[in-house]
């Protein structure tokens, strides 16, 4: 584990960042610092849903930051994010997390180092900005994804592997909607006077953009797996139809064709001379009559 402390003398702020801590330096931490062991109990849950909780006068958060999935990689909420959460109140703030983030040293040497701010929300409010930022290239990479498909869609140009692909759109999309859906909780705790509150609108308008835009996401690929369905169907509905065309032409002349296959020795047409081609001539007639039927009727 990475254990880093910095302190703004300017604004008596200490910052405690921990990179991949066990459960016994964080039982350590939170007796040094004063944090409540369930709040830090949760920091090492990989799963754990984005929350806020106020504790004793100190705020905790919990986070995710959206992470390149791999190929292959079942979709899932540890697969496609990383947790990261926080711990703040005047004059303190701690970060837990189990992956490195340029952003936080970004944050840490333009806002923090420098004392530019006058609140320890000026930067969680700024760290959540990069956070909901990690959601922005996810979503426009999905949206081209959905713009290839509907081209094959709309072309009619299915494989039955689109139909999987396009429900792990889906799945990516909602999970990440899920994460954005949950975060606006923690979007929501942070109060800062209006002089200062410059960082934390630009999160919350970053925050609202994304939940519309994957909002739209799910719903656009929502509609394309039910034109994909339709024209599946569709396509079954025109090969059903050949064939009963075909088994209505065939059917009576099947018909006569069993009547005269019957092995009876006083059939009457079986002596006479003109009665094969007069049969035929009869389901060829038949054939003729059943087409000009089709014709009208506006089935061919």
């Amino acid at each position: 584990m990475a254990i880093v402390k910095s302190t703004c003398p300017n604004q008596k702020l200490e910052w405690v960042d921990l990179t991949a801590p066990t459960s016994s330096e964080l039982e350590e931490i939170s007796q040094v610092y004063g944090l409540n062991k369930y709040a830090t109990f949760a920091c090492l849950q990989p799963d754990h849903l984005p929350k806020h909780e106020d504790i004793d006068g100190t705020h905790f958060i919990i986070t995710r930051v959206l992470i390149p999935i791999r190929a292959g990689q079942s979709v899932s909420i540890q697969s496609i994010s990383t947790k990261i959460a926080f711990f703040y109140r005047p004059g303190l703030l701690i970060t837990v997390h189990r992956l490195p983030h340029a952003f936080m040293d970004e944050v840490k040497e333009k806002l923090f180092d420098k004392g530019d701010f006058k609140r320890v929300e000026s930067i969680v409010a700024k760290m959540l900005w990069h956070i909901l930022h990690s959601y922005e290239t996810p979503a426009v990479r999905l949206s081209n994804e959905l713009d290839d498909f509907e081209s094959k869609v709309f072309s009619q140009n299915l494989t039955p592997e689109m139909l999987s692909e396009l429900y792990q759109i889906k799945r990516k999309s909602l999970m990440s909607k899920k994460l954005l859906l949950f975060s606006q909780e923690a979007v929501s705790s942070i109060k800062l006077p209006d002089s200062e509150s410059d960082d934390l609108q630009d999160t919350r308008d970053l925050h609202l953009k994304l939940l519309n835009i994957y909002d739209q996401i799910h719903e656009d690929v929502s509609n394309l797996v039910n034109f994909y369905l339709s024209i599946s169907a569709q396509k079954t509905n025109d090969v059903i139809k050949v064939l009963t065309i075909f088994s209505v032409f065939f059917m009576p002349l099947t018909f006569v064709a069993g009547i005269y296959g019957m092995n009876f020795d006083y059939m009457p047409e079986l002596r006479e001379r003109w009665g094969y081609p007069a049969l035929l001539g009869f389901m060829m007639l038949l054939s003729g009559l059943i087409y000009v039927w089709f014709r009208r009727k506006k089935w061919l």
